[in-house]
């Protein structure tokens, strides 16, 4: 699947629920809400990966490919909920990066 692929699935998703958030409380989240939801599954990654290592008491571990996959959605909504395209958002920090450690 393509980065452009992923989002579009990634907004249909989301259309879906947006819908949901409606019918439970009467309005969409807003895209700082959003933002709080994607922190918020980041920080149980990092849980999960310490829990992964023996470090943190846990028996979700097998969460993690799945809360991975949920945080990469949660970068496409926010990135296609403020007007940029998810694909050029990630295709442009490769550059960048790649850029800056030809230079090294």
């Amino acid at each position: 699947m393509t980065l452009q692929e992923t989002a579009e699935k990634t907004m249909d998703i989301r259309k879906i629920y947006h819908a949901l958030e409606k019918e439970m409380h009467r309005k969409e989240w807003t895209s700082e809400e959003d933002a709080l939801a994607f922190l918020t599954d980041a920080a149980l990654i990092g849980r999960l990966v310490m829990a992964k290592e023996g470090r943190w008491p846990s028996s979700e571990e097998s969460m993690l490919p799945s809360k991975i996959g949920e945080c990469v959605w949660w970068l496409a909504v926010l990135a296609e909920e403020n007007g940029l395209s998810f694909a050029d958002c990630v295709e442009t920090f490769l550059k960048e990066k790649e850029g800056f450690l030809k230079q090294e």
